[in-house]
């Protein structure tokens, strides 16, 4: 838990799957603020699970994440945990199913 803990780890770890830029990601998670969103790829890079590649040294900057070896190891569980949300908000009108590629709400 210590790695993938938290409100939204899971959530970016699931979007990273396929290598992001980082405004992609901003678009895919509208519902998580940018300090939150960056606070949770720093301390995912520093745990190794996650890389950022800085493209350009002149703003704008073009960054990428993508999941590190480590980080992939981690899909299987991600995907369980993701097919595990769906079945549930299939059977819990309250509960909203998004897919990796659409962005992620509150509820």
């Amino acid at each position: 838990m210590k790695y993938i803990g938290g409100k939204w780890k899971s959530v970016i770890l699931i979007h990273l799957v396929e290598k992001k830029r980082y405004s992609e990601l901003r678009k895919l998670c509208k519902v998580i603020t940018e300090r939150t969103l960056s606070l949770q790829l720093k301390e995912m890079e520093e745990d190794g699970l996650v890389t950022r590649t800085v493209h350009t040294s002149k703003p704008p900057l073009k960054v990428d994440y993508e999941l590190t070896e480590f980080g992939r190891t981690l899909i299987p569980l991600l995907q369980s945990i993701a097919a595990w949300g769906k079945e549930t908000a299939e059977k819990n009108n309250r509960i909203k199913i998004h897919s990796p590629e659409t962005p992620c709400q509150e509820g």
